[in-house]
């Protein structure tokens, strides 16, 4: 088998001394082990924020006096040592909770698919959620020392950066990124050239190169087809995230369910478990036919096997969620491949068809569904949801006994727990708490932190969120040229001592980002109290070709300019996981009002939660478990309603009661001497003690292989031994 590597380019000009900075920049475990981060950040502090915390573009621009400055500088020496060393032990280690609890199935490799990783706000190739999930499934992976491979795209121009217009309205602007600035590594043949995969479209071949990001111990491969040999338009095949064109949305996700098969066949690994993060990578499972029946496999039997060792993880509680191809697209696409795999076209498509209001469709979920051994959702909830979506399925069952389970999402700590926090932590939990994060026991010691010190914690994290804001809005004005309104309006008069609330995600109709100003004249009254102020901080895209998605931005951002706020609604603009970590870190009170049931899970407040910030959402996805009547706050009532509008009224009349009559006193009104909000601090640790060990990644990552990897990995175990 011909050997492929990558290697590091050779743009760093750094002294001997410090010449290993060039490997950790290029290993993303820097992204969550932040005392590393000061690495960088103390040879040019000015130069680590100007660069937007990426050390590729840092080391490349950094000066060669700043650079020779900080090999003489004893404690920069000794501590770029022990980092080194503790980077070293890492990777190295042979004592990680798989080894230790699995340790004859090391050889055998998860195969993890999805479209977007959510690594780090450097690396723009993810949209939202499902994205940051992926790219937290693979640190813990990482972490735990699974034997776990990933496959995705590397977009040539990410997903979109949003400008919000004086009248509010959404412009998305393309950007197309430097992969040299990126902890990107090309993949290359022993001849140097590049390694790549081809995938059959419509009357030509397709290629597609294949990078390397290193994830900790975890390589993760994107595929991206700007190379030469392809069409302009086929290099353009994986430009941008989530097209609206079908004939676009079908190619991506063949290349990445086909071609992602054959990059990983390419370089060695024969999975013994394939893991499809929502339906976009489906089409693996039918190369993985097609495989088995050139082998000399009935169809039938070729089916069988490639379902055994296959996983599907739905995130769509929503049907419209789901990507359904019509019939003639299929025929388009895929008329070469039912010859490959011995049927005529009806049995071909019969495999994943959907009948619709509209036609006729091949269904991706079905497609996993069906050739998937196991399937799961990512919250309780979602997963009753699930059951009945896909009842039809399996007409012989009730709903509460379609094989579709759940296990509920969780968040890395590491990534998204704040460096003060994190200096708490150490000083009072148990000292081997960061590997024992999902243990209840541990956290059991939140109760030793004294009450002064994590208030100060908070408040540091608060003041931290708003000086980075002004500073936002201070470089809008200056660079941008954007009206004083919108200054306003980004966060200049915000109060780092009042109550503030966050509410950042994407803009679906569904999350109902209006619901907390439906009735403006009673949150006027709410944020404007004397002495008892209330800021609400909004965030979020729309998918560009989302116009109800857009209309909700511009509705929200008119009335967050309206003078009779005083400033105290605030809109920024372009989120992203950088944003994201300022606003789950530093504000008070984490907003959530979706629609139930359509929040799958909503990993938002969890990353909250995990900083000591107060839930106050709607009993749907993850929070509908962790709520327990002292650890925040819930919208509305615990079931599902048949109206509408009905269930936006009485969340909206709950919602205003409830931070009226109980969250604003909690913060205000009980504080001895007029310092400390005891009360509130007493809820702060209740939620640290309740919802950090349970919905943290590493739990998470456990469950899935002790549940549903473990069974999969024992059967390919025994399937090798038989044949020898």
């Amino acid at each position: 088998m011909e050997a492929f590597r990558s290697e590091m380019p050779n743009h760093f000009n750094l002294p001997e001394r410090i010449a290993r900075l060039g490997e950790l920049a290029y290993n993303l475990w820097w992204t969550w082990e932040k005392e590393t981060q000061r690495l960088f950040e103390y040879i040019d502090p000015h130069l680590w924020e100007e660069t937007y915390h990426n050390p590729i573009k840092f080391l490349r621009q950094a000066a060669r006096a700043r650079l020779n400055a900080v090999t003489f500088d004893k404690w920069y020496v000794e501590f770029y040592d022990r980092t080194l060393e503790l980077f070293d032990r890492y990777m190295a280690a042979e004592d990680t909770w798989f080894l230790q609890r699995y340790p004859g199935l090391l050889n055998n490799p998860i195969a993890y698919f999805s479209t977007e990783f959510g690594l780090h706000v450097t690396v723009p190739i993810y949209a939202g959620g499902l994205g940051v999930l992926s790219g937290d499934h693979v640190k813990e992976a990482s972490d735990l020392g699974l034997p776990f491979v990933a496959i995705g795209f590397l977009y040539t121009q990410g997903y979109f950066s949003q400008h919000i217009t004086e009248d509010g309205w959404q412009e998305a602007h393309q950007v197309n990124l430097k992969f040299d600035d990126l902890p990107v590594l090309p993949l290359l043949k022993d001849d140097d050239q590049p390694a790549a995969v081809s995938v059959e479209l419509p009357g030509r071949e397709v290629h597609a190169r294949i990078w390397e990001v290193r994830v900790g111990r975890v390589p993760l491969y994107l595929l991206d087809t700007n190379m030469e040999g392809n069409s302009e338009s086929d290099r353009a095949l994986t430009a941008r995230l989530y097209s609206s064109d079908l004939d676009l949305r079908i190619s991506q996700e063949l290349i990445l369910g086909v071609g992602g098969v054959r990059a990983l066949r390419m370089l060695g690994y024969n999975p013994s478990v394939w893991h499809m993060n929502e339906g976009h990578s489906a089409f693996l499972a039918l190369e993985r036919c097609r495989e088995k029946v050139a082998a000399g496999r009935a169809f039938a039997e070729a089916a069988e096997e490639v379902r055994r060792p296959t996983l599907f993880t739905t995130h769509t509680p929503v049907p419209a969620g789901n990507d359904e191809f019509p019939l003639w697209l299929m025929d388009k696409y895929f008329s070469h491949l039912w010859p490959e795999l011995g049927l005529e076209r009806d049995a071909f498509l019969d495999i994943a068809r959907r009948q619709l209001s509209w036609g006729e469709t091949f269904s991706m979920p079905v497609l996993a569904l069906k050739l998937s051994a196991a399937a799961n959702g990512v919250s309780e909830l979602h997963g009753q949801v699930a059951r009945k979506m896909w009842q039809f399925l399996y007409p012989a069952k009730k709903a509460e006994d379609v094989p579709i389970s759940h296990i509920t999402n969780g968040v890395h700590t590491g990534t998204w727990l704040a460096r003060r926090l994190l200096g708490l932590f150490n000083q009072y939990l148990p000292e081997n708490w960061y590997e024992n994060i999902d243990d209840p026991d541990v956290w059991e010691h939140v109760a030793d932190i004294p009450d002064e010190e994590l208030w100060e914690a908070r408040k540091h994290l608060k003041r931290k969120l708003v000086a980075y804001m002004r500073e936002r809005a201070r470089q809008q004005w200056v660079y941008d040229g954007v009206h004083p309104v919108q200054v306003v309006a980004a966060g200049t008069l915000l109060d780092p001592y009042a109550l503030t609330i966050g509410f950042a995600r994407r803009f679906s109709t569904y999350k109902r980002a209006g619901l907390a100003l439906s009735d403006m004249e009673r949150l006027l009254r709410l944020v404007n109290q004397p002495n008892r102020p209330v800021q609400i901080i909004f965030a979020g895209k729309s998918h560009p070709a989302d116009e109800p998605g857009k209309l909700l931005i511009q509705e929200v951002y008119r009335k967050v300019k309206q003078a009779e706020n005083g400033g105290r609604l605030v809109f920024l603009e372009d989120y992203d996981m950088n944003i994201a970590r300022y606003l789950v870190q530093g504000v008070d009170v984490w907003l959530n009002t979706p629609r139930r049931p359509n929040e799958a899970s909503g990993t938002s407040g969890e990353k909250a939660a995990l900083n000591g910030v107060l839930n106050f959402s709607v009993l749907d996805g993850w929070w509908r478990e962790g709520y327990n009547g002292h650890n925040g706050w819930a919208i509305g009532a615990d079931h599902d309603y048949d109206d509408p509008a009905v269930q936006d009224r009485e969340d909206a009349a709950s919602l205003y009661a409830t931070l009226e009559n109980e969250i604003i006193p909690l913060y205000y009104d009980q504080r001895p001497g007029d310092k400390m909000p005891v009360k509130w601090v007493e809820m702060v640790k209740e939620c640290l003690r309740t919802l950090a060990p349970r919905f943290s990644m590493k739990r998470m990552v456990k469950e899935y292989t002790d549940r549903l990897y473990l069974p999969m990995m024992q059967g390919a175990e025994t399937i090798a031994a038989s044949k020898k």
